[in-house]
C-alpha cells in the first residue's frame, strides 16, 4: 500500500524549460495536478523573450508517483525537463551533521591553551582525579548513537553504512531538541559480543549510549551486557523510547475514553524490540491482559522461544488465559491494539470485534497496519507513527529529553521509574483543554516537551538513587538548556 497523500519526503524538483508565452505555466501546473502532484514550490530560474526556466517542487505519494509526475511534464509539447532532483537526497549531500569547536583559535595564546602546552595540565588533572573528565571534556554532554544496521527503520538488515543517515538524523534531533551532542557509531559487525566489547572500549568519551536499529533478540542481550559493564546509562531507543511514547499516548487516550489501564484487554502485533518493551512498560503501569503476536501466532506458555528472553518474559507474565487462537479471535473485546509490525496486518473486520471506544496505535513504518481513514468508523482513537495524520506517536518526543535528564544528573543507569515518569511528562504536555480524539500527543517541535521529560527523568533518578550528581549541582548549572 502506498502513501495516501503527497508528502515532501517523496518530493521531486523539476527544472522545466518552456516557450515564454501566456498559458504555458498553466499547462505545466495542470499536468502536475492531473497526475496527483502537490506543488509546494515554484521558483523562477531564468526568463527571456523566448524561454522561461522554472524549478517546480512537487510532493508525491511515493517514488513511483514522483516518476509519473515527471513523465506527465515531459509529455507536454514545447516543454523540456532539463533536470530532476530529489529534495530529500539534496538535504543528505555531504551528511547532515558536523563537528564545530566551541572556542575560536585565532591567536598563539588560544592555541597554547587549547592544545600544547596548556592541554597537558588538563590531561594531568584528569589523570590525578578521573572524575574531572566530566567537567573538563565533552563527556558530560555527549551520547554515542550505536548501531550494527541489522534493523534499520522498517527496512530490515541494511548494514552499518546504510544505517548512517538514520543515526545522523537522530544526532540532529538530540542537538535541536535538547542541546545534546550525539555522534553516529556504525559498527561493521553483527556479532553481539563484538558489539558489546567495542562499545565498552569507546565508552570513555561518552556520557551515555543510545543503541539503535539493532535486531531482536540480540538487542536485549547487548543492552543487558552493556548495562552491567558500564557506569553510564545505556538506552535502546527502539525498545524504551517506543514504549515511553506509546504509554504516553495511552495515558491521554484513557482520559478520553474513561477507562483504567488495569482493566484493558490489549493485543500487540509485532513483539520485537518495541513490542516487548511496550508490554513490559504497560505491565509496570498496571496492565496484565496483554496478548502478543509474532509471525508464528500468539505468544503463550508452552512455546519454545530459544534464546529470545523478551518473548519468554511475555509468555510468563502476560496472556493470563494462555490464549492460543487467531488474531481475529484475539481482537474480540479488545480495548487496545498496538501494531509494531507491517502494513495491512489488520482490517476493518478486526476492528469491528473490539470493545466500545477502542484505541488503535498502528505504528508500522512507513505504512501503518491500517490507515486512519479505514479505522475511523470503528474506533474512538487512532494514532500512527506518521506526521501526515493526527496523533503522531514519535520517539523524538522521548529520547532527546530523556538523555538530557540522564546527563544532567549523571545517572549511572536507566530504570522503569524514569520511563514511567517520562511517559507521564509527555502526556502532560497536552493541556486538558486541548485534549481530544485527534490530539493525544504534543507537537514534536514543542521544545518544552524535552525540558519536561528531562526534569521528570532527573526527579526519578534522584528518587531511585540512580543519580550521581547532587540535586543542588544538577539544578545549579543551567540544566535543561
Amino acid at each position: 500500500m502506498t502513501n495516501r497523500y503527497p508528502a515532501i519526503a517523496y518530493g521531486v524538483t523539476i527544472r522545466a524549460e518552456y516557450t515564454n508565452r501566456p498559458g504555458m505555466l498553466g499547462k505545466v501546473t495542470s499536468a502536475i495536478g492531473n497526475a496527483g502532484g502537490d506543488i509546494s514550490g515554484l521558483d523562477l530560474v531564468h526568463s527571456s523573450r523566448e524561454i522561461t526556466i522554472r524549478d517546480i517542487t512537487v510532493n508525491a505519494r511515493d517514488v513511483a508517483h514522483g516518476q509519473q509526475i515527471v513523465a506527465a511534464v515531459r509529455a507536454l509539447p514545447e516543454v523540456t525537463v532539463a533536470s530532476v532532483s530529489d529534495p530529500t537526497f539534496l538535504l543528505h549531500l555531504g551528511g547532515k551533521i558536523e563537528m564545530r569547536s566551541k572556542s575560536p583559535i585565532k591567536t598563539r595564546n588560544d592555541l597554547s591553551m587549547a592544545y600544547t602546552p596548556g592541554v597537558a595540565r588538563v590531561c594531568m588533572a584528569i589523570h590525578d582525579d578521573p572524575a574531572t573528565v566530566w567537567n573538563l571534556t565533552t563527556k558530560s554532554n555527549t551520547v554515542a548513537v550505536v548501531t550494527d544496521g541489522t534493523a534499520v527503520l522498517g527496512l530490515a538488515d541494511l548494514g552499518p553504512a546504510a544505517a548512517m543517515p538514520v543515526m545522523e538524523g537522530k544526532a540532529m534531533l538530540f542537538k535541536e531538541m535538547a542541546s545534546v551532542d550525539a555522534w553516529p557509531i556504525c559498527l561493521a559487525t553483527t556479532d553481539p559480543d563484538e558489539v558489546v566489547e567495542t562499545v565498552k572500549s569507546i565508552a570513555t568519551g561518552f556520557g551515555g549510549i543510545n543503541l539503535e536499529d539493532i535486531a531482536a533478540p540480540k538487542c536485549f542481550y547487548i543492552e543487558e551486557k552493556l548495562r552491567t559493564a558500564l557506569n553510564i546509562p545505556v538506552f535502546h531507543d527502539d525498545q524504551h523510547g517506543t514504549a515511553v511514547v506509546v504509554l504516553a499516548a495511552l495515558h491521554n487516550s484513557l482520559k478520553i475514553v474513561n477507562k483504567k489501564i488495569e482493566d484493558l484487554k490489549t493485543v500487540i502485533v509485532g513483539v520485537g524490540a518495541g513490542g516487548v518493551a511496550s508490554a513490559r512498560l504497560f505491565y509496570q503501569a498496571g496492565m496484565r491482559n496483554i496478548i502478543g503476536f509474532d509471525r508464528t501466532g500468539p505468544v503463550h506458555q508452552g512455546r519454545n522461544f530459544s534464546d529470545n528472553s523478551g518473548k519468554q518474559w511475555l509468555a510468563e507474565k502476560t496472556n493470563p488465559l494462555n490464549f492460543r487462537g487467531s488474531l481475529m479471535e484475539a481482537m474480540e473485546g479488545a480495548d487496545l491494539f498496538v501494531g509494531l509490525s507491517v502494513s495491512g496486518v489488520i482490517t476493518a473486520e478486526h476492528l469491528k470485534r473490539m470493545n466500545r471506544d477502542a484505541i488503535v496505535f498502528a505504528m508500522a513504518n512507513p505504512d501503518p497496519e491500517i490507515f486512519p481513514e479505514e479505522a475511523d468508523p470503528y474506533v474512538r482513537i487512532i494514532g500512527t507513527g506518521r506526521s501526515d495524520y493526527p496523533n503522531q506517536i514519535n520517539n523524538a518526543l522521548c529520547f532527546p529529553g530523556f538523555f538530557r535528564g540522564l546527563l544532567d544528573c549523571r545517572a549511572h543507569d536507566v530504570n522503569n521509574e524514569m520511563k514511567l515518569a517520562a511517559a507521564r511528562a509527555i502526556a502532560a504536555a497536552v493541556p486538558s483543554n486541548q485534549l481530544d480524539e485527534e490530539n493525544i500527543m504534543p507537537n514534536v517541535f514543542d521544545r518544552n516537551v524535552a525540558r519536561n521529560v528531562a526534569r521528570a527523568v532527573v526527579e526519578a533518578a534522584h528518587k531511585t538513587g540512580a543519580a550521581q550528581r547532587s540535586r543542588r549541582r544538577t539544578y545549579g548549572i543551567g540544566a535543561y538548556r
